[in-house]
């Protein structure tokens, strides 16, 4: 198993993972062309955060995005974890477990993180149940949001 940082050469794969992941969590179909441009502009603007993935025999098998959130509490970031699939055949083997610790490594790195914090679906007991396994606990916090329509 090899994890690395995302490229440019990555977005073909990057942006498949995500439809896989949004259609199988949520059963949406995200538009390609909106979804090409945000995984490209992840990778080409790495102040926004990095994709990780991780790579079997030169296969990228899995992957996950992080994104910056700033605390001016604590003055550091939240590592927050996003877009994270595996693919089916891969899945329970300790990837993502990889993936997370890589997370880590990289914060760590980077001067530290003020946490690491992700959603998860209410009814996704698999993945909550990787995340306590980890180490995370659920939040205090619930969350609310307002979604804006196109042109506004």
């Amino acid at each position: 198993m090899h994890i690395r940082k995302g490229r440019s050469e990555d977005i073909a794969a990057l942006v498949a993972f995500n439809q896989a992941m949004a259609e199988e969590t949520e059963g949406l179909l995200l538009d390609p062309e909106i979804l090409t441009r945000g995984v490209t502009t992840m990778i080409n603007e790495p102040q926004r955060g990095f994709y990780l993935v991780a790579e079997q025999q030169g296969q990228i098998v899995a992957s996950l995005m992080v994104t910056f959130e700033w605390s001016d509490w604590r003055a550091a970031n939240y590592y927050w974890i996003q877009s994270v699939y595996v693919t089916p055949a891969c899945r329970r083997q300790g990837i993502y477990r990889q993936l997370y610790q890589m997370v880590k490594q990289i914060a760590a790195a980077d001067g530290g993180a003020a946490s690491f914090r992700l959603y998860v679906e209410h009814d996704n007991q698999r993945a909550q149940q990787t995340y306590n396994a980890l180490g995370m606990a659920q939040s205090h916090y619930l969350m609310f949001e307002e979604i804006v329509k196109p042109g506004l």
